[in-house]
């Protein structure tokens, strides 16, 4: 059984595969070119770890802590209100942190195939 495709099948086939390597060949010969973008970044605070904060509320919480109890108990009221107070103190700087955040803009570049 002898199979013969029409010529102008066999046109069409080459047509077809002249016209996609030659698109291949286009996007694979391009030069790489730089794109830049400004970008608004969060400033870190100065104080990332909240220690003022800690610091503050551990006295606040320990002095109020020191009103309540007697002997023992009060060591342990004081102690016990320093802890929370510190706690206390580190979540309230962190919250006013993020609400009063400052920002800087920076240019950030990458390489794009043509």
């Amino acid at each position: 059984m002898n199979a013969r495709m029409p010529a102008s099948l066999g046109l069409v086939a080459c047509l077809m595969l002249a016209g996609t390597s030659a698109a291949v060949a286009q996007s694979n010969n391009g030069t790489p070119h730089q794109i830049c973008h400004r970008v608004r970044v969060q400033d870190r605070p100065k104080d990332s770890h909240q220690i003022a904060g800690t610091l503050v509320g551990a006295a606040a919480g320990g002095l109020l802590g020191n009103q309540f109890g007697g002997g023992k108990g009060k060591v342990l009221t004081t102690a016990g209100g320093a802890v929370a107070g510190g706690y206390a103190g580190k979540k309230v700087q962190e919250a006013h942190q993020s609400n009063h955040a400052t920002y800087h803009y920076e240019e950030r570049c990458y390489e794009q195939q043509r």
